[in-house]
């Protein structure tokens, strides 16, 4: 990978606006990708903490709350990847791409703005056609998690063992719960899953999910590569 990060998609910071090296992504790609990690597992652990409430079975509720907060232990981690230097701001680059923009909007009925860099969700009234319980469960662990997970294991693999050490280390330690987290819930859904009508709402909400998500550019995984052509 030996492009230069486009300055619309990276961070303003000057400090950050490098070029490709020989040795793997710059500082720059690098902080806009963890930032982007950064977001999209607050975003989960916000988006489970609200579904636990209208929830209506218990170990359902139980199982949210658990993941809720391993995915925001997970945005922590990635919190402490991004670079540490005078003058950068962490929130500059922990935002969305068009992609994550439209999974998190298909999961809750929404359309969250995303000017600027924030990690706020919108107004209760914003929400509109919000999926039911089980659907956004098929959601989760049947378009969202394999993305993340696929993403998750691009960057490792096109990682540099000398100079992403510490990335990697944080990579194949949240690789390893989200598989584990992939796997619950896919047991949890099939467990629900118990009706012929269940079938039609899951499958109709999981073609809107995976629709919406490819529409806005996402191919393998969900978070854009630098350098990276899609489909790779």
């Amino acid at each position: 990978m030996s492009e230069v990060l486009d300055p619309v998609d990276g961070p303003s910071d000057p400090h950050l606006t490098e070029a490709y090296g020989p040795d793997g992504l710059s500082l720059a790609a690098s902080a806009a990708l963890i930032g982007e990690y950064r977001w999209i597992e607050h975003a989960l652990y916000s988006l489970l903490g609200q579904w636990v409430s209208d929830t209506p079975l218990a170990a359902v509720q139980l199982h949210l709350d658990a993941q809720s907060m391993r995915h925001s232990w997970h945005a922590e981690l990635w919190g402490d990847r991004l670079p540490v230097m005078a003058g950068f701001d962490p929130d500059e680059v922990s935002r969305p791409s068009p992609p994550t923009v439209a999974m998190v909007a298909a999961l809750t009925g929404a359309s969250p703005s995303v000017e600027g860099p924030s990690l706020s969700w919108p107004a209760a009234e914003d929400h509109h056609d919000r999926p039911g319980a089980l659907p956004r469960l098929a959601g989760l662990y049947r378009v969202v998690l394999p993305r993340l997970v696929t993403g998750y294991q691009r960057h490792l693999d096109l990682a540099d063992a000398v100079t992403d050490g510490p990335v990697m280390r944080t990579l194949r330690l949240v690789l390893n719960d989200e598989i584990e987290d992939w796997r619950s819930g896919e047991r949890l859904v099939q467990r629900l899953v118990s009706r012929p009508h269940d079938v039609a709402a899951v499958y109709e909400f999981l073609e809107r999910l995976e629709s919406s998500v490819v529409g806005a550019g996402a191919s393998s995984g969900l978070v854009p590569l630098p350098g990276t052509v899609p489909g790779d």
